[in-house]
């Protein structure tokens, strides 16, 4: 279960509180990174270009420096390698979002998680620009940014997801910020990671709430995967009280064996799961969650609300109609725009129902690099379907998980995708924890390109 194990499979099916940036990372770029990142603070005019080295032949812009956009960013250089690739990200470090449950708990440092994107687009002979992205005109083939506008003949869109706080009742912009801030989700990058663990350190005992939403959410198995890690923390520490766990769905979504298993047997006095809950609001001051039957109070909390594309997906037009969750309308197979060749939509904005984890969006930007290379030679590109590896821990110190391992398939008779050679394995291990680890580091050597190491 080493880190070239993992690469071998990904590829296959895939070739398919802290004072520094991002509060503990501390990467060796850190000190250059926190310049460029006051530099960029000053807006320049809409009409002025991004101060960039000229194209010498095709640009690809790539909106989006999560793990989708590193891996085309790096595959595209290595199949094109007369292209530019500039990818666009308003941060200056990157933070790693899977296996933070393990850092929320005190089981990793946060410098495992954190790489320098300086460094990644050094390894991968690419050009990084720290900018933020407000428009783009996908007619004349522009983006703007608050360093300028830049052109393109090719265009990458993976801005991730945003949160869409209605869904649980909460419509007034105060309350939501109330809640953001007091009761973070937990599946964004950077300062929800940070304060979730403070307040799992501070948690005196008493109810700690998890919840998990409807739609196709961020990482399946994660919401899961953190009650689990809390109720073992508090287990392991004496800290009197439960966590309930809110599930929108009619019972647990993917590894239900496993959790159950996990639930019933490691933390049977710990762990309260209530499925079919259909969220109506939110009380931050009375600290209480309500469906159409039940409010439940609570002393701590992470609140997860059904997520949506980014909101730059619906402000460039280009939300699939009807999608209750504003995920782009693109071609599955290619996933160009439609109407826009040569415009994609990657990661975790795309409509198909693939898992929205990291080994999925990795595997998919191996594929869509292939894509846009082939394409700039006029050329196509069979379909490969992405690759979802997942591991799930339940216990720590040892680590210990359960994992999946699945493909995609479209049945025509359902006229949808579905799972495909799903290999599941439901009772934990320690050596299924080390392949957590394995795979966490397998990953960010992918996109980093510095074997996974900080």
């Amino acid at each position: 279960m080493d880190r070239r194990h993992f690469l071998k499979i990904a590829s296959a099916a895939g070739a398919a509180g802290s004072a520094t940036l991002f509060s503990g990372c501390t990467t060796a770029s850190t000190k250059k990174e926190a310049a460029a990142s006051t530099m960029s603070a000053a807006s320049v005019h809409p009409d002025a270009a991004m101060d960039i080295p000229k194209a010498k032949g095709q640009r690809t812009v790539i909106i989006g420096g999560g793990v989708s956009g590193l891996t085309i960013a790096r595959y595209l250089r290595q199949a094109a390698p007369d292209m530019q690739v500039v990818l666009l990200e308003r941060n200056a470090t990157y933070q790693f979002c899977p296996l933070s449950n393990l850092y929320m708990v005190g089981g990793m440092d946060l410098n495992y998680f954190c790489r320098s994107y300086l460094d990644a687009a050094k390894n991968g002979g690419y050009l990084y620009a720290q900018s933020t992205v407000y428009d783009a005109d996908l007619e004349n083939k522009m983006v703007y940014t608050d360093q300028g506008k830049i052109g393109y003949d090719w265009l990458v869109i993976a801005p991730g997801i945003d949160y869409n706080y209605a869904s649980i009742g909460v419509k007034d912009p105060e309350e939501e910020y109330i809640l953001r801030q007091n009761y973070p989700a937990g599946f964004m990058p950077g300062s929800e990671h940070i304060s979730l663990k403070h307040k799992l350190e501070n948690f005196k005992g008493g109810i700690w709430l998890n919840t998990t939403p409807a739609g196709n959410y961020r990482c399946l198995p994660a919401p899961y995967e953190r009650t689990c890690l809390v109720a073992d923390f508090m287990k392991k520490h004496k800290i009197k009280g439960k966590v309930i766990h809110l599930d929108a769905n009619p019972d647990i979504t993917i590894k239900k064996k496993g959790f159950h298993a996990a639930f019933n047997e490691l933390y049977k006095d710990y762990v309260e799961y209530i499925p079919n809950f259909d969220f109506q609001s939110v009380d931050v001051e009375k600290k209480t969650i309500s469906s159409s039957f039940d409010t439940i109070h609570f002393d701590d909390a992470a609140i997860y609300p059904r997520i949506r594309a980014s909101k730059l997906i619906e402000k460039l037009g280009i939300n699939k109609p009807g999608d209750l969750q504003f995920e782009a309308d693109i071609d599955p197979y290619t996933y160009a725009v439609k109407g826009h060749p040569d415009v994609f939509v990657t990661g975790d904005s795309r409509w198909m129902p693939y898992s929205k984890s990291a080994n999925t969006a990795n595997s998919e930007g191996h594929f869509v690099a292939q894509v846009i290379a082939n394409r700039a030679k006029g050329k196509d590109t069979p379909w490969i379907s992405p690759h979802t590896i997942c591991f799930s821990m339940v216990e720590y110190e040892p680590v210990e998980s359960i994992s999946v391992s699945a493909q995609y398939a479209y049945d025509k008779k359902k006229g949808a995708f579905e799972f495909a050679n799903v290999q599941l394995i439901e009772k934990w291990s320690k050596a299924l924890g080390d392949g957590t680890i394995a795979w966490g580091e397998s990953i960010l050597g992918d996109i980093s390109g510095n074997q996974g190491k900080a």
